[in-house]
């Protein structure tokens, strides 16, 4: 289960940083930034429950914890977001959306690490 849980972690991240900063780079929100935000989230979600599987319990009110679920709230709520400014096909908005998006990368890379890190301590 803990393969599952790290590979899952990881894909996230891949797909995540790909996302983030392709969308960046290209200057504007496109179709496949969406696409790949909500492949990141889902593999995040995956490897955040089988890692909670594996702790016993699932949610820990620690640091991790905390960060962890702000992280997966932030991250819905930056695909959600994604998908409406791309419906409302607002041309600012698309322009502007890595600001965002950079921001969202940075608060989830927060219990990405201090999972890393915690893991190796045990």
């Amino acid at each position: 289960m803990l393969a599952y849980a790290v590979i899952s972690i990881n894909l996230a991240l891949l797909f995540y940083t790909i996302g983030v900063w392709s969308e960046k780079k290209q200057g504007e929100l496109k179709r496949w930034h969406l696409i790949v935000f909500w492949i990141g989230l889902v593999f995040d979600t995956l490897g955040t429950t089988i890692m909670g599987n594996i702790a016993n319990g699932g949610f820990k009110f620690n640091f991790h914890g905390i960060t962890g679920l702000l992280a997966i709230v932030l991250m819905l709520f930056h695909a959600l977001w994604a998908t409406f400014v791309l419906i409302k096909n607002d041309e600012k908005a698309k322009s502007n959306f890595h600001k965002f998006s950079i921001f969202v990368w940075i608060i989830w890379l927060i219990p990405f690490i201090s999972g890393a890190i915690f893991g190796m301590l045990k």
